[in-house]
């Protein structure tokens, strides 16, 4: 009966990988990563303690170069090195007018 074609195979129905594919392709260009794509709560894809480690780590990079460079005292390295820590300064460039307003950084002299 296969033979004079009275029984055949039916071709089995599922989704094709072609468009998944194609999709990964353009997803590893970059594509499709917008705003629109991005599902889940604000901190989601940047939790708030990978910010704050980012923001963190240079300003005490700074403190620490500006104390063995001897630009501040210890005393007041240990009093910024803790004002970092409760958040009060935004970047490296507040910690840095922070210190100039309040006379904290020692310059060289010009001769």
């Amino acid at each position: 009966m296969i033979k004079e074609g009275l029984i055949h195979r039916v071709q089995k129905k599922g989704t094709s990988k072609k468009y998944s594919k194609k999709l990964l392709e353009q997803k590893k260009k970059g594509r499709k990563r917008g705003t629109g794509k991005k599902k889940g709560k604000k901190g989601a894809k940047n939790p708030g303690k990978k910010i704050w480690m980012n923001k963190i780590r240079p300003i005490r990079d700074m403190l620490k170069e500006l104390r063995d460079n001897k630009k501040i005292t210890k005393s007041d390295y240990r009093t910024l090195y803790l004002r970092a820590k409760g958040g009060m300064f935004r970047n490296k460039k507040h910690l840095l007018y922070y210190m100039k307003d309040h006379g904290i950084l020692k310059e060289k002299k010009k001769k």
